[in-house]
């Protein structure tokens, strides 16, 4: 299958005209922009080579007849409330009627609840969940600021999605706002903006995007639109399963980093038509220790292994992909139930050994019982149980311990044997 075509085609049918991708693409920011508002705030990520790409951005927006009104830092990883409470006062401050954030995850996911804030007021408390944000627009007659994302990061799709996670870091404890009201309206993917990235950055993002693929895939088994997400979830996995070793080998193969690119689009696409799950929920209560993606990607082949009876459809076709990269020696084709699972998980294994990647918790500098304590105690929050209700195997919060309790041990240890499967 011609993966990255695929991709591509899925893409444009999401989004078409509201999302411009694709090498050197920058320069186009401005049209975006001006069809949106007269008067823009810019919130910047830093970086190294960070200043010549804003300055292509400030160029393109004046030469629209935009006027930039103010400028402001960009949010640390894992969006922290800090950032939130300061970009929100600076929104407040400057007043754009349109709101252009550059960076990666972090700094678009607070872009985007510091909009929420500013115009409809309160604490970001009182938005965490999902559709908190549509039913104040509606109570207060309030409209949000447009908010167009640039994205620098193959790695969460920020700029495609209805989330916005902001973490508490006295707390450790990320928190998610879900809403189609935080939605930007314009987007844009310059991929040569990702050239410079570092390898670590590389691989957590690419494994971030097969993170998004694979969860929203298990939970779709059974739903009206599970083809669809099968169709986004391959062409995503499987690029990144044939394209992320090179990326990290050759960190200036151009073509193996635009693939990657499109690999976590699908990714972004995956999370707008379901929801993600276990591995996601536990790397919520990482964040002083881990990357999202690296937190998910650690948690994905143990989940694997915890959802397999369960996911039996969507394991084959995903177990096909790792055995035709030559990550697997399985019969995958003559696998079924726990053991299709323990394949399929031993192949994510391999990949992430090939790119010299972590997957015990344990290898983890400062990984320690209170980070699975605090997991099984966020599992039971009511303010994350869409995650818990999304699982292939709900779980309620009084099976918390006897089953997520074991994955997680499994992970510490990397012994998928004391996995319980419900």
């Amino acid at each position: 299958m011609n993966y990255i075509h695929q991709a591509k085609e899925l893409l444009i049918a999401f989004k078409g005209k509201d999302y411009v991708f694709g090498r050197g693409v920058l320069p186009q920011i401005g049209g975006l922009v001006s069809s949106q508002g007269k008067k823009a705030l810019l919130i910047r990520d830093t970086f190294p080579g960070s200043d010549n790409f804003v300055q292509i951005i400030r160029n393109s927006i004046k030469e629209a007849g935009i006027a930039i009104v103010g400028e402001t830092a960009g949010a640390l990883p894992n969006a922290p409330r800090e950032d939130l409470y300061r970009i929100t006062e600076d929104i407040k401050k400057y007043d754009p009627d349109v709101i252009v954030s550059f960076g990666g995850g972090s700094t678009i996911d607070a872009a985007k609840s510091a909009e929420v804030l500013r115009t409809l007021g309160g604490g970001i408390d009182q938005y965490f969940g999902t559709g908190m944000v549509t039913q104040a627009v509606k109570t207060t007659g309030k409209k949000l600021t447009p908010h167009i994302a640039i994205q620098t990061v193959a790695s969460s799709a920020a700029h495609l999605t209805k989330y916005s996670n902001i973490t508490d870091v006295k707390t450790g404890q990320k928190k998610l706002v879900v809403d189609e009201a935080i939605v930007p309206v314009k987007s844009l993917f310059d991929y040569q903006v990702t050239y410079g990235a570092p390898v670590g950055l590389t691989a957590d993002g690419a494994l971030d995007g097969v993170s998004h693929c694979l969860e929203v895939l298990y939970s779709a088994v059974g739903k009206p639109n599970y083809d669809l997400v099968e169709k986004v979830a391959v062409a995503g996995i499987g690029i990144v399963v044939n394209f992320l070793q090179r990326a990290i080998q050759t960190p200036g193969d151009q073509e193996a980093r635009d693939a990657l690119c499109l690999a976590t689009d699908m990714g972004g696409y995956a999370i707008m038509l379901g929801g993600t799950n276990g591995a996601h929920l536990n790397s919520f209560s990482f964040v002083d220790i881990l990357s999202h993606g690296r937190a998910c990607a650690m948690m994905n082949p143990y989940y694997t292994v915890f959802f397999a009876p369960a996911v039996q459809r969507p394991l084959k076709v995903v177990g096909k992909i790792y055995q035709e990269a030559g990550l697997t020696t399985a019969n995958i084709d003559q696998l079924s139930g726990r053991e299709l699972g323990l394949a399929v998980a031993e192949a994510m294994f391999e990949l992430a050994r090939r790119i010299n990647y972590p997957i015990r918790l344990s290898e983890v500098k400062g990984f320690g019982q209170e980070h699975i304590d605090r997991a099984l105690s966020a599992a039971k929050d009511p303010q994350l149980k869409s995650k818990l209700e999304n699982m292939p195997v709900p779980l309620s919060a009084e099976m918390v311990d006897d089953f997520m309790g074991p994955v997680l041990l499994a992970a510490r240890d990397g012994n998928l044997s004391i996995i319980k499967n419900v």
